[in-house]
């Protein structure tokens, strides 16, 4: 079963698909947050067969929700509506910033953060 894990922010939006078997994570692309994003999200769902959506839970230190979590609930609805697969969030603190420290930043950082966010999801799965 393939997973598709989201790293959303307001400019860029990182994605990462699961192997297969849903076992391992792999930076996938970077798309622009603009009116067109919804429809690219579908468009690599439906061609890479996902089964299964993880997005990154945005929350501050304190573990609050921050602003930019209000726009990942629009993204979880929208997709909930268009796609009747589950969608799961999962926690995101940090993870552009691993992603740098291992590979720098570049134009794939926000993909590879989606992949280390995705990665945590299937690690915890696994042991559930």
């Amino acid at each position: 079963m393939r997973y598709l894990g989201i790293d959303y922010g307001t400019k860029r939006v990182g994605l990462a698909l699961s192997d297969e078997s849903g076992v391992m994570a792999f930076p996938h692309s970077v798309l622009e947050n603009n009116a067109n994003l919804l429809k690219s999200i579908l468009s690599i769902i439906e061609e890479e067969e996902v089964k299964v959506v993880v997005i990154g839970h945005s929350i501050d230190k304190d573990g609050k929700e921050n602003v930019i979590h209000e726009e990942v609930k629009e993204l979880i609805t929208e997709l909930t509506l268009e796609t009747g697969l589950p969608v799961h969030l999962e926690p995101e603190q940090y993870s552009t910033q691993e992603a740098i420290t291992i590979q720098g930043r570049n134009k794939q950082t926000d993909a590879s953060a989606a992949a280390i966010i995705l990665n945590s999801f299937l690690t915890k799965s696994k042991h559930e």
